[in-house]
């Protein structure tokens, strides 16, 4: 299993569109910490003439936790497509290459294989964020430095510098959970196909879709919302309440792990069953 792994994530890291992600992810923050940059005082300004009225604002506002902060809930909705341009291709990239046949004339049995670019597509994700945290966070606080953090969920809280660090950490540890989930569900449509476009362009479309229904709070919509994995996508901003709900975090954590599994045992049966014709 392990030489297995190894292989695919040669493959996966000897194909230029493994490493889209990383330069986007640079460039979309440094563009977006440039323009802090030069418009941070313009919006230091904005925060306290809103709300000096309620609040004697003091310290750095405009700082490197905001920054993160910002880029999280800016990011989030793009990751996504980030990650699924590479775990899209990982199974169905063999079909259309005509690879398998070769692949499976070997005593290697299809679990093996299967599981082996689920763990490759699993270290993927978390090199992507653990880039994203390095860039957004790391470079945020040499940038812009250190200060209370300020977030409106559903309230007006204003966290203290010495308990924002922790509460990052779980963010991203809960953001890989949830990228993952989208990886999983990625292979799954990928071990379906036999080309790399469609699983990619479904699987996005499902994202889309289950987040519309997710986000609107229609009654119809009120029976489905549970299972839908992206329910849970933004659940890591339960973190940043002034007093978190740790329960809650571990059980939304928990659901995605679970639809994890539930796209590895589908794509396990599903590919199991097919018939390897190329």
């Amino acid at each position: 299993m392990i030489k297995l792994t190894k292989i695919e994530l040669y493959k996966l890291f000897t194909r230029k569109r493994s490493y889209i992600g990383f330069i986007a992810i640079l460039v979309i923050v440094l563009v977006a910490q440039a323009a802090m940059l030069w418009e941070g005082q313009a919006m230091h300004d904005f925060i306290t003439s809103n709300l000096q009225d309620a609040f004697i604002m003091q310290g750095n506002l405009v700082n490197g936790y905001l920054m993160t902060y910002l880029v999280l809930n800016f990011l989030w909705v793009h990751i996504p497509l980030l990650i699924v341009i590479v775990t899209g291709d990982l199974i169905s990239g063999e079909s259309h290459g005509g690879t398998f046949r070769l692949l499976l004339t070997r005593p290697v049995s299809r679990w093996k294989l299967i599981t082996a670019k689920f763990i490759a597509a699993k270290l993927y994700t978390f090199l992507i964020m653990v880039f994203f945290a390095l860039i957004s966070l790391g470079l945020g606080l040499i940038l812009f430095g250190k200060g209370d953090l300020m977030v409106i969920f559903n309230s007006v809280n204003i966290i203290p510098e010495n308990d924002l660090m922790w509460r990052f950490i779980l963010a991203f540890i809960f953001g890989f959970i949830g990228m993952t989930t989208v990886a999983a569900l990625s292979l799954l449509f990928s071990g379906m196909a036999n080309n790399s476009l469609g699983p990619i362009l479904s699987t996005m479309a499902v994202i889309i879709l289950f987040t519309m229904i997710s986000k609107f709070d229609f009654h119809i919509f009120a029976i489905i919302k549970p299972f839908l994995l992206t329910t849970y996508l933004d659940s890591w901003q339960m973190l940043f309440s002034f007093e978190v709900d740790i329960k809650a975090v571990i059980k939304d954590a928990a659901i995605l792990l679970i639809h994890i599994f539930i796209y590895y045992g589908l794509t396990l049966w599903y590919f199991n069953r097919k018939d390897i014709l190329t």
